[in-house]
């Protein structure tokens, strides 16, 4: 029997009782289904002329209006959180101490304060008269705070053999964190950067508290002023924009795992040359690596010969 290093495998009897589990437990979760389905249908909420409510064209169109609005936020604030992102974690990381204290203060304040608040306080504050601003504004201070922190946990991931290379080779500390570092924390936790933009498209519906038309403010209108058979259609409208709303993520999900993998196929780096070779024949190694570069075109002076060995070594 096989182990595992946090547990051991599972014997006949425990996989026959999973299994067991498995079907009771997925039994249950069928029967509460159906019975969610039966009373809804039994209070009219499936009715056929709850859905036709979708069907009107001044819905549909508050329905694509609603949906730009909030690829609208989500656009400005994945853009602001990413560059605020960059800026705070390579400030986190600065030598200069006041730097770093303030970076690090404003990261810590704009997580701990709830998002809603901070959304709530730059619309009352600054944005008023501007809800989509204060929303976008909101969102990149909150996930840029966020962004910033998967940045630098990727930038401290990097070997540090690259960053004392980089250095070695005379690069200034902002060339090897543009060049070296970033690139390659970008590439690490990419994953985990798509997945905030992804709970960054979520947030834009605390829009509606701040009376911005996005998707769910756009339900909450839709669902509370339309009236079909004596009942207002709360439960078509919830399947509705949240079948939007899972296309969204999927979609961005989609996005992302493509970047990851055209990533992947980059054909990058620098090969090196076999020591073997250059240690036993340096001078057959040179004449190679000059032949390479285009700088043999005649003879490739080789290393001191002795008086037996004539010159040198010429290409022949």
């Amino acid at each position: 029997m096989s182990a595992s290093v946090l547990f051991d495998a599972p014997g006949p009897k425990a996989r026959v009782r999973n299994r067991i589990y498995a079907v009771v437990g997925g039994l249950a979760i069928l029967a509460l289904l159906a019975v969610s389905v039966m009373r809804l249908s039994d209070k009219g909420h499936l009715a056929p002329e709850m859905w036709d409510i979708f069907n009107y064209a001044g819905i549909r169109q508050n329905i694509a209006d609603a949906l730009l609005a909030t690829l609208k936020a989500f656009g400005l604030a994945a853009v602001g959180s990413l560059v605020l992102g960059v800026l705070l974690a390579v400030a986190r990381m600065s030598d200069h101490a006041p730097v770093r204290w303030v970076a690090t203060a404003f990261i810590e304040v704009f997580r701990s304060i709830p998002l809603l608040i901070t959304i709530f306080a730059v619309w009352v504050a600054f944005l008023t008269d501007y809800p989509m601003w204060a929303l976008a504004l909101g969102l990149s201070v909150y996930n840029g705070c966020v962004q910033a922190e998967v940045l630098r946990a990727g930038v401290n991931a990097v070997p540090r053999g690259q960053r004392e290379a980089a250095y070695a080779l005379g690069m200034t500390k902002t060339q090897v964190m543009t060049s070296v570092l970033l690139p390659q924390a970008v590439r690490s936790m990419l994953p985990t950067i798509i997945s905030q933009l992804v709970v960054t498209l979520k947030d834009t519906s605390l829009g509606y508290m701040i009376l911005y038309p996005e998707l769910l403010y756009s339900a909450r209108l839709i669902a509370s002023n339309t009236l079909v058979n004596g009942q207002y259609p709360y439960v078509s409208v919830i399947v509705v924009f949240g079948t939007i709303y899972i296309a969204l993520c999927l979609a961005l999900s989609a996005l992302a795992t493509w970047i990851e993998r055209r990533g992947s196929r980059a054909k990058t780096g620098i090969k090196v040359a076999d020591p073997v070779v250059t240690a036993v024949l340096p001078a057959q190694a040179t004449a190679a690596a000059a032949e390479t570069a285009g700088l043999a075109d005649g003879a490739v002076a080789g290393p001191a010969a002795g008086p037996a060995d004539g010159p040198g070594i010429t290409k022949n």
